[in-house]
């Protein structure tokens, strides 16, 4: 039976897996230059050590509350299809080892933007722990 790993974080009360492998890297907040007529979603580009890099932020793309103004989202920097792209998300977990076993089709009481953008879940003890797709996730033609 094999495992995967994945990088752990929280949106709301939602707790979200990332394929290790697809996580270039974990930062804290980062000044954003803003980009007009952008969708919603994208909070604005970041310099990383000289790459820009646009920073999605996931309670907007899933239609969700924003955070409180004095909280600082972290930045998880993802392995796109284009390239480098930062989600915002409120918490950082832990890499785990989620087993095959426990990976699930999403369930029908996850709906709306956060369903067209997991490929599934894992049923951990006490939780679900929804295996994000970074290529959905920052397709804006996705939701349109």
């Amino acid at each position: 039976m094999s495992a995967s790993q994945l990088c752990t974080f929280r949106v709301a009360d939602f707790y979200f897996g990332v394929e290790v492998l697809r996580v270039q890297e974990v930062i804290r907040a980062q000044t954003m230059t803003c980009v007009p007529l952008a969708d919603a979603s994208v909070t604005g580009l970041i310099n990383l050590r000289g790459q820009i890099v646009t920073a999605v932020d996931l309670r907007r793309r899933m239609g969700l509350p924003d955070r409180a103004a004095d909280a600082l989202p972290t930045n998880v920097i993802v392995r796109t299809a284009d390239g480098a792209v930062s989600l915002l998300v409120d918490d950082i977990g832990d890499v785990i080892e989620a087993e095959e076993s426990t990976f699930e089709n999403v369930p029908a009481t996850v709906s709306g933007a956060a369903r067209a953008m997991i490929t599934g879940v894992h049923k951990l003890e006490g939780q679900l722990l929804l295996v994000l797709d970074p290529d959905r996730a920052v397709d804006l033609a996705v939701f349109a």
